[in-house]
């Protein structure tokens, strides 16, 4: 089964850290670009990250700008998200999506989601 499974979710209180991974598995994903979604409950799905397929181009969201890090390991078929400095606002479920664009595509418009982690920032 073709999948992406985030992990690395929790709670951590308002200042803190977290580095959320996204395991793809069933095939490889390194010619795809990636990106990390998040959805608080009430909200549509909003774009945090996204990465080329070969990781030279990022884009972020301007609200997490500065503070989170997309990176992929091509070799491990897994995508990183290090969250520092987290807010409240941070809350809620991340997403992991592929698409078979090459470039970063910061719309919702990919073509295979995970099933989410959650994250909750405490103040």
């Amino acid at each position: 089964q073709v999948q992406l499974v985030e992990s690395g979710g929790g709670l951590v209180q308002a200042g803190g850290s977290l580095r959320l991974s996204c395991a793809a598995s069933g095939r490889t994903f390194s010619n795809y670009a990636m990106g990390w979604f998040r959805q608080a409950p009430g909200k549509e799905r909003e774009f945090v990250a996204a990465i080329s397929w070969n990781g030279g181009s990022t884009a972020y969201a301007d609200s997490v700008k500065g503070r989170f890090t997309i990176s992929r390991d091509r070799a491990k078929n897994t995508v990183y998200l290090q969250m520092n400095s987290l807010k409240p606002e941070d809350t809620a479920v991340y997403y992991c999506a592929a698409t078979r664009a090459l470039g970063v595509v910061t719309t919702t418009k990919y073509d295979l989601w995970g099933q989410g982690t959650q994250v909750t920032v405490s103040s």
